[in-house]
């Protein structure tokens, strides 16, 4: 009971913030800092701070700072919200597919927040109750219709992240992908000429290099193609 009390959404039920604008705004400040900054940047004082207020007035609205994660998060997830299904389970799930990428890609915190327990705000949970729904077209099964979305919802993750990690490299390295291609490719030269990972040097030779969006697009391909193929309409 405990941990249930200490719930902000619980709370949140039970009695509604009576300055709603002002927590509105902590956790608007608290989204840019860990946009621009990374997470681990944003804390209560920081936030007051950045705010003009006592570190003592934030704390009157939200506990501290795990509660305002949880806010940040919950704020961000009622972005680029899915539409309500079109009875097409496929373009539906595509649609949330890149609906939550871009998400990510605006909040590069976010997906490592989604990668543990599951958010339960009410923004988060509309999002997934609206793409449960679009795959309960594909399946009656709840179980399967919620593999089904897991499924989707992890390919992003995996996805996105990839992309992240390029955007912090170029951020920490002062180098664009670009330009990191061009300090390394005298390396690569020397392994390609060197015939020890012939695979690898096909890859090099031969293969173009999709952008980020179309890689994406293919691999959402893939996966709903093995969807379809798993799980038969209406099983």
């Amino acid at each position: 009971m405990a941990a249930m009390d200490g719930l902000v959404w619980t709370k949140e039920r039970r009695e509604p913030r009576r300055r709603a604008p002002s927590v509105e705004r902590f956790v608007t400040r608290a989204v840019a800092i860990a946009d621009a900054e990374g997470v681990d940047a944003v804390t209560m004082r920081r936030v007051a701070k950045d705010l003009g207020s006592g570190t003592a007035s934030l704390y009157r609205y939200i506990a501290g700072r795990d509660e305002l994660l949880d806010l940040m998060i919950d704020a961000v997830q009622g972005e680029n919200a899915p539409p309500e299904p079109s009875g097409d389970w496929r373009a539906d799930l595509g649609v949330y597919a890149g609906a939550l990428r871009a998400v990510l890609l605006r909040h590069p915190w976010l997906g490592a927040a989604l990668t543990g327990r599951p958010a339960l705000g009410p923004h988060s949970l509309r999002r997934y109750d609206t793409v449960l729904a679009a795959a309960g077209t594909l399946t009656p099964d709840a179980t399967l219709a919620a593999l089904a979305v897991d499924t989707v919802t992890a390919y992003v993750l995996g996805s996105v992240g990839g992309e992240i990690a390029e955007l912090q490299a170029s951020r920490r390295t002062g180098m664009t992908e670009d330009e990191w291609r061009a300090s390394v490719s005298p390396y690569i030269r020397e392994v390609v000429d060197g015939g020890e990972y012939p695979h690898f040097s096909r890859r090099i030779i031969e293969a173009d290099d999709q952008p980020p969006g179309r890689a994406f697009e293919f691999g959402l391909t893939c996966v709903l193609d093995g969807l379809a193929a798993r799980i038969p309409r209406g099983t």
